[in-house]
């Protein structure tokens, strides 16, 4: 299965995308499997965080060149007319779907990116909280040397996650950049070595999931929510989401164990 999904005892899913010979892109029946994952991993109440990667020498190359772009761009007409929403049983939907793109996923998400991130990895590392990079690890958005457009969100989130010009470089030139020119720029945390990759991607999740899961995912929702609002408005989701909270059982576990001088014993309820 070219799309692996396993979870730990510590409440931390890893997804591998599992496709070398392809370089880790995707045609339909895989951006199916992807977005299956994510909804697997939305849905599952022992899941508190995600660690998505690759296989090989690549973390995700994007939308398969040799079959998904040709039969996308067959039918665009009738895609555009809302004539067609699937292709041999999968829903174009998917696609979106795979790279998080207007997708309601509020728990964290983690990118252990091990190599070339481009195209449809572009697209899904703007939807991702916590990036780790190998020094082999490389990042573009290339669609326009191929004539094509990024519109599974690069366009939209690069701009409100990186300075505007660094964004603008990415996007005009579709040149491919190294992991250290994402690092200076903002794109990545961190930069660590292949050997130590997964190991330290479990350890920011290790770090994430000490907390509290409903404070830690009511705080990304909060984040997420309020930047497409006025300020006024984002205050409103914020207070929303703090009353939530406050009536939480962790919420009374917390100030509890701190009191007794002990580890927490979060129920996510």
């Amino acid at each position: 299965m070219p799309i692996h999904y396993a979870r730990n005892d510590e409440h931390t899913v890893l997804i591998t995308i599992d496709r070398p010979e392809a370089k880790n892109s995707l045609d339909m029946y895989h951006f199916r499997d992807l977005a299956a994952a994510w909804r697997r991993f939305g849905e599952d109440a022992d899941a508190w965080t995600a660690i998505v990667t690759g296989v090989g020498q690549n973390f995700m190359s994007g939308a398969d060149l040799k079959t998904y772009i040709p039969q996308i761009t067959a039918l665009q007409k009738q895609i555009a007319a809302g004539e067609v929403s699937e292709i041999d049983g999968c829903k174009l939907s998917d696609g979106t779907y795979a790279v998080l793109r207007n997708v309601k996923l509020y728990k964290p998400v983690i990118a252990a990116v091990n190599g070339p991130c481009v195209a449809g990895g572009m697209e899904m590392l703007g939807g991702v909280d916590i990036r780790i990079a190998t020094p082999n690890a490389s990042f573009g958005v290339m669609e326009p040397k191929r004539g094509l457009f990024a519109g599974g969100g690069t366009t939209v989130r690069l701009p409100r996650q990186l300075a505007f010009p660094a964004a603008m470089e990415f996007l005009l030139t579709a040149e491919r950049f190294s992991s250290e020119r994402a690092l200076e720029v903002g794109l990545v945390n961190e930069i660590v070595g292949e050997a130590e990759l997964l190991d330290r991607a479990f350890d920011w999740a290790r770090r994430i999931n000490a907390n509290a899961p409903l404070a830690v995912q009511a705080t990304k929702e909060s984040v997420l929510r309020g930047l497409g609002l006025p300020l006024k408005d984002a205050y409103k989701v914020e207070s929303g989401l703090a009353q939530q909270i406050f009536q939480s059982e962790d919420a009374k576990e917390g100030p509890r164990a701190f009191a007794e001088k002990r580890e927490p014993r979060w129920q996510g309820k």
